[in-house]
């Protein structure tokens, strides 16, 4: 009898180990809200579970590069823009795009009426709050492609550092800031500006939008098949989380809510943030999440296009891969 209670003990214990779900780190670009919704959603639905994945979100914040955070071995997958991806790519950081979940960008300058902007045109001269730490790719591109230079000579434009809030234009320190459809131009009209007090050149509008929120690993991890398989599971259940999060808004929004342990953000604030990211994915049953070639091809040439100072020097080789798409969708 004890010999059968021991072999009892064993198939099980080698069961549960069988069973044991596999570890995978997903680093976001940006603090608790609904522009990352679709993970948190795949999360709270039991997706990742389903496909055999113990997932540890990890938010992001100021200080938090995810380029550097994979690179030191910190996250598996990573949500970054792809001009800070490739920049990164250059400095010798090997990330590989292996699901675009934006395939429209949510970038914009909003600019005061009363400082006389209303074309790019009248941008000589003026101070224009940018983002930093990766993000300032896209209107570095911008403003080679108008032939004004960011040193802050009078024929180019004065670069403020921005912080993450809107504070410069509240206080007229720039003439425009960026903003986001999602966030901080409701942070404005929150902030007591009406929205014919601004004039907004959204990137997409201007044809300088470059990609923003994808997917990325490195070509190392690529390398081994089991995270390959790993990041399979991982990418066809996040997209699934996407497409409830779309179509299930308010739902979302409470688990985005529930998941913020900083409680520093409202319903109101994340309702209008989650309606403005459903309009910037694909939510189709083959097109989300997928790279479109062209739009690839579309953000390397803008981010090369700077005559003195491009952001990338050289067109990369290797940035982005469907390898993993195709092992996630192929049924």
């Amino acid at each position: 009898m004890r010999h059968i209670a021991l072999a009892a003990a064993l198939t099980f214990n080698f069961a549960a180990m069988a069973e044991a779900a596999d570890k995978l780190t997903l680093q976001l670009k940006w603090v608790t809200q609904a522009q990352f919704a679709g993970y948190y959603v795949a999360a709270a639905k039991g997706y990742y579970k389903a496909a055999n994945l113990d997932l540890v979100i990890k938010p992001g914040g100021p200080d938090v590069n995810p380029a550097q955070v994979i690179a030191g071995d910190g996250a598996d997958v990573v949500v970054d823009w792809m001009p800070s991806a490739l920049a990164a790519r250059e400095r010798g950081i090997p990330l590989v795009n292996i699901a675009q979940v934006f395939s429209r960008s949510g970038l914009e300058l909003t600019c005061r009426r009363d400082s006389g902007i209303r074309t790019p045109a009248d941008f000589k001269g003026r101070t224009l709050g940018v983002w930093f730490a990766g993000n300032e790719y896209p209107f570095l591109s911008w403003m080679a492609k108008l032939g004004l230079k960011t040193d802050g000579s009078p024929a180019g434009v004065k670069v403020l550092r921005q912080g993450f809030n809107v504070d410069p234009l509240l206080q007229k320190q720039a003439a425009c800031i960026s903003t986001m459809t999602y966030n901080e131009y409701w942070q404005l009209i929150d902030g007591g500006m009406k929205a014919d007090q601004l004039v907004v050149f959204k990137y997409e509008d201007q044809g300088v939008a470059t990609l923003e929120d994808g997917l990325y690993t490195t070509e190392a991890k690529l390398k081994d098949p089991a995270m390959v398989d790993r990041l399979a599971r991982f990418l066809k259940a996040s997209m699934a989380g996407w497409r409830y999060a779309a179509a299930h808004q308010d739902e979302a929004v409470r688990v985005v809510l529930a998941n913020d342990s900083a409680g520093v953000q409202t319903a109101a604030h994340q309702k209008r943030m989650m309606g403005e990211i459903a309009k910037l994915i694909a939510t189709g049953p083959r097109s989300l999440g997928h790279l479109e070639a062209a739009a690839y091809e579309r953000t390397v040439s803008l981010l090369m296009s700077g005559v003195s100072d491009p952001v990338i020097t050289r067109k990369p080789q290797g940035a982005w891969t469907y390898d993993v798409w195709n092992k996630a969708f192929r049924n």
